[in-house]
């Protein structure tokens, strides 16, 4: 349910359970971070992490494995900052709707891409569980605390518009687009060298 391509110098990682808008079991996450692992050491210049179909990124947790504790699991901490320290670019393009714990690796991402027609919502409050520990830190630091509490608290849903507008994400670009659009993104840190990407990197906030 995780495809890997690997390109000379960019890898794809396709979340592939779209009959179940891509949500994610623990197997599905572990497999994930120790592909993000494995390529910190692999001199790529992007990791592009993106879903099948054309309705959700991720919604988040498999429901059934939530109940039974991967809400509160760490392997979504160790995915997350996983991606957060990788030394090559990182995109999230996102395919459709981002929900729940799948906020964290989009976040943890340099940068995010969205269709038109996804949704963003994060409902913490209401289903009883805390956001996972590094999640409203990073999205505070995109869209500041006052919008991090209407997402997390007030349970707001956002359109890709009005995600663009916050700065939660950084670009749109059509279903029909969006390949372009990441391989126009990634195309500079591919044919880059990863001492420089990786000072780059260190060099950024």
């Amino acid at each position: 349910m995780i495809r890997l391509g690997k390109d000379a110098r960019r890898w794809t990682v396709t979340i592939d359970r779209p009959e179940k808008a891509n949500s994610l079991t623990r197997a599905m996450l572990t497999e994930l971070a120790a592909i993000v692992e494995d390529a910190a050491g692999a001199g790529i210049g992007a990791l592009v992490i993106t879903g099948a179909g054309d309705k959700a990124f991720s919604a988040g947790a498999d429901l059934d494995e939530a109940r039974a504790g991967l809400a509160t699991d760490p392997v979504w901490e160790r995915l997350s900052g996983a991606v957060a320290a990788l030394p090559c670019l990182s995109v999230a393009a996102l395919n459709g709707t981002l929900a729940g714990g799948a906020f964290g690796m989009a976040l943890a991402c340099d940068l995010r891409v969205s269709v038109p027609g996804a949704r963003f919502f994060y409902p913490v409050a209401r289903l009883g569980f805390l956001p996972q520990p590094s999640d409203p830190g990073r999205m505070a630091a995109l869209i500041g605390p006052a919008r991090t509490k209407l997402l997390l608290l007030g349970g707001a849903r956002l359109t890709a518009e009005e995600a663009l507008a916050f700065g939660l994400v950084d670009r749109l670009a059509g279903p029909e687009g969006l390949a372009g659009a990441v391989d126009a993104l990634t195309a500079d840190a591919e044919a880059g060298d990863p001492a420089v990407l990786r000072g780059i990197k260190g060099l950024c906030p």
